[in-house]
């Protein structure tokens, strides 16, 4: 038996019971972790929630976390008892003090990655990953919108951004959010409950507005956000935050510039083996370079993760935090 988070049916934060559940040994291509530190990321909320339907109940959620290998299955040969490992993807389940993981989603950690630093960073800065290098490849000189610019993907992609060469415009929720995302190379922000980002970010950029708009929150910035792209550009819609983007008509893109859009996910960026190791040891390289400094500026004990994403969905958080077993 091993302590865990699980939910009964979708809900709100109560719906997070803190109860014993059973472990089974790996099984053929499985590895056993012992998990050190649980991260916490918007998608949990999504599948407490139903956004993101789970395919059984009970069931323990939870994308990402850290841990040491307990024991192995049959067939695995990529890691030993007492490798540190960590990981950002399927099957859910982070959400406990031990688990059962395919071996092939697993990435060996770093000795220079702590543990709390190394369940913070999988999930946000693998999406940063994919989001600044492949969905839309990042060049010097460009100027990219970023939302949410304080959050723990957004302090992760602001030091990227800048390594790359860009200038980064962000939203932000408060002055605290927006010093914060300036410490962490955000150039301008923009406070969205005081200003128009729209047109602040057309007079940043003297109305020629931006390559690419990167959008967690969703239904309430996607309009304000295409509006602020350029002839052609890139509208990059990862999360939800405020709710789901509602129906729309596909020809307002071609209404306001001949404009992309991309709905893309980190799973399907890293669905093979090579994708995730390349991904992983380029957010390893620049963690551990110092050009990216991971901030976990909460932690909350794993019996407490009710009270944590009542806190993440009242954006009561910034930067990253980990869920302790």
């Amino acid at each position: 038996m091993t302590k865990a988070i699980r939910i009964h049916a979708p809900g709100g934060p109560e719906a997070l019971v803190y109860e014993d559940v059973e472990v089974p040994a790996p099984g053929p291509g499985e590895v056993l972790l012992k998990q050190n530190a649980c991260g916490l990321n918007y998608i949990d909320v999504y599948q407490r929630s139903g956004l993101y339907p789970l395919p059984a109940y009970p069931a323990v959620i939870g994308m990402e976390g850290m841990g040491v290998v307990e024991a192995v299955g049959e067939g695995v040969d990529a890691f030993v008892a007492g490798d540190r490992v960590a990981y950002a993807d399927v099957p859910p389940g982070a959400y406990a003090a031990a688990r059962i993981m395919p071996w092939h989603r697993l990435v060996k950690l770093p000795d220079a990655i702590g543990d709390q630093q190394a369940a913070a960073m999988m999930l946000q800065g693998m999406t940063v990953e994919y989001l600044i290098r492949r969905t839309y490849a990042v060049q010097p000189g460009d100027t990219v919108l970023l939302h949410a610019a304080a959050g723990g993907v957004g302090l992760i992609a602001c030091q990227w951004l800048n390594h790359l060469g860009a200038t980064v415009i962000g939203t932000v929720g408060s002055e605290e959010k927006a010093a914060l995302a300036k410490a962490h190379g955000c150039h301008h922000t923009i406070n969205y409950r005081e200003e128009n980002f729209t047109a602040r970010v057309r007079e940043l950029t003297d109305g020629a507005g931006v390559p690419v708009v990167y959008d967690s929150i969703g239904k309430d910035t996607f309009e304000g956000s295409l509006d602020c792209l350029r002839p052609r550009g890139l509208m990059v819609t990862f999360g939800n935050a405020s709710g789901p983007v509602e129906p729309f008509n596909p020809g307002i893109l071609g209404q306001k510039g001949s404009l992309y859009l991309t709905r893309p996910s980190l799973m399907a960026y890293n669905a093979k083996r090579e994708e995730l190791e390349a991904s992983a040891a380029a957010l390893f390289e620049v963690v551990t370079s110092g050009k990216v400094k991971i901030a976990v500026n909460q932690t909350y004990p794993l019996s407490e993760t009710a009270q944590a994403h009542r806190d993440l969905e009242a954006r009561k958080t910034t930067g990253s935090t980990v869920l302790l077993p």
